[in-house]
């Protein structure tokens, strides 16, 4: 398959004309039972002799924050706005916060590019997530319990023991190369609430500002966290592309509108402070996979209708944004309710997850760009650069493809990429496990790069990737993958 066009940007204007005052991710919705089975849940939870299960689902709290750099140096021709508000918190709080934030200063960072002691000790970064691990799969076990555990989920659950098994060894290599490498800076404070953390893959190479890709893991809503783009991570770092994975709440600890609310605070940060790592501010793409493609699209259409609103402050704009990439998304959720129940992901948890069947129209970024009231907000958008393989059985390929024909006649600049034969994961992790070049990672360098020629020649000469899986365990590991 040939590499896409290089992806220009776009001239956009803004203007409220015809606007609703909110965004959709923030309308108030009658409670359902859906919505009422989350609440229920968090009860639940809350009811746990447990302060760290506590902490984890507490009330969203705001404290004062100021952003590292300005906004003007940033992005040129933005007014800056920062969104102050404060708020009373407990004193534990606020003292393991300021304790977080010292410990991932910006001085401490650079210590580990520089070869300079770590600020936090391997066994302090391996205990903390340890910890978040196990208290995450505790609350995924009560929903579970509380909800009601299925056959397809344990067939599930067992199908994943034995994927993870035959792919074990790419595993422990990115592992190590997570905790031990000093090109990875892991769990920069991004925001006040459970796990506003992000890491970030830096390139050997600092030899001026670098493009950076702020992405978005997946996990079915339940189980994302940041580690699991550290291979992707790795990978692009070595082409000299920064990589910044976003960590967000997962249900039950939160549910849609705070993972929308979450990203879009993470996206803000690489923004505003990624000159300060070596990114080039001007560089920015926004790219998720599976579940996180699905977040980064709700949260690049709602920041979209806020700029367009003129009404909402804003930390970040959709103009820094060069291009959107979606690996394996699902972005019209109507299309997918029934689909996910039939797969395992039962109709209850999905909704319970997105707020209800009433919110699902406000969580579909196919559906909303279509709204006519919105035409202003939709001119807003950057190229959107979809990545599909048509095996996949999690998220069918069509998802993509929709969605790109439906950004194409409400005029955005978007396009599919489907990939023959490739499953949900294939494009993820089998094929970059397998070593050598795959399509799918080659046709996403050459957009990054596109009007870099300098890069380009070094990409054209780049060595095959290293082979971190034999083959016969990677083919085993598609036979029984539960995705």
């Amino acid at each position: 398959m040939p590499s896409p066009n290089p992806i220009l940007p776009l001239t956009v204007k803004q203007s409220s004309k015809g606007l609703k005052p909110n965004s959709y991710f923030d309308q108030p919705s009658p409670p359902s039972p859906a919505a009422t089975t989350a609440m229920l849940l968090k009860q639940e939870i809350l009811n746990f002799d447990d302060p760290t299960a506590r902490f984890l689902i507490d009330e969203e709290t705001s404290i004062s924050s100021k952003p590292l750099l300005s906004r003007t140096s940033s992005f040129a021709g933005t007014t800056t706005i920062t969104t102050t508000s404060s708020s009373s918190v407990n004193s534990y709080h606020q003292q393991r916060r300021r304790r977080i934030a010292s410990e991932s200063s910006i001085p401490s960072l650079f210590d580990d590019i520089t070869g300079s002691p770590r600020a936090q000790s391997i066994s302090q970064e391996v205990g903390h997530a340890a910890a978040e691990t196990f208290l995450v799969t505790r609350l995924s076990l009560k929903l579970l319990t509380f909800l009601g555990v299925g056959y397809k989920w344990i067939l599930r659950f067992m199908a994943l023991g034995c994927y993870s098994v035959m792919l074990l060894p790419g595993f422990i290599q990115v592992g190590y190369y997570y905790f031990f490498s000093k090109q990875v800076l892991r769990s920069i404070v991004y925001g006040d609430q459970p796990r506003n953390r992000l890491d970030l893959y830096l390139p050997k190479n600092n030899d001026g500002p670098k493009p950076v890709v702020a992405f978005i893991t997946g996990g079915a809503w339940i189980i994302g966290y940041k580690a699991w783009g550290s291979l992707l991570g790795k990978q692009l770092s070595e082409r000299d592309i920064i990589v910044a994975c976003i960590d967000y709440r997962n249900f039950p600890q939160a549910t849609m509108s705070d993972m929308v609310r979450d990203a879009s605070q993470g996206i803000s940060f690489v923004c505003n402070n990624i000159a300060q790592y070596g990114g080039d501010p001007n560089r920015i793409y926004l790219m998720g996979q599976s579940a996180g493609a699905h977040i980064a699209a709700c949260s690049l259409v709602d920041q979209a209708i806020k700029e367009a609103s003129e009404r909402e402050s804003t930390t970040w704009s959709v103009s820094q944004i060069k291009a959107y990439f979606g690996l394996s998304g699902g972005y019209n959720l109507f299309n997918l309710v029934d689909y996910f129940h039939s797969r395992g992901l039962y109709r209850s948890v999905f909704l319970s997850i997105m707020e209800g069947e009433e919110s699902l129209q406000r969580f579909s970024p196919e559906v909303i760009v279509q709204d006519p009231n919105l035409k202003d907000a939709v001119s807003l958008l950057p190229p959107i650069i979809l990545f599909h393989g048509t095996a996949d059985y999690s998220i069918p390929a069509d998802a993509s493809k929709n969605f790109a024909e439906t950004l194409q006649r409400v005029g955005v600049r978007a396009e599919s990429i489907l990939y023959e034969g490739k499953t949900h994961t294939d494009v993820f992790l089998q094929d970059p496990m397998r070593g050598g070049k795959d399509q799918m990672f080659e046709d996403l360098v050459a957009i990054v790069h596109a009007n870099d020629p300098e890069a380009q020649a070094k990409d054209a000469v780049a060595p095959p990737r290293r082979r971190l899986v034999p083959e016969f365990m990677i083919q085993v590991a598609r036979k029984v993958s539960p995705f």
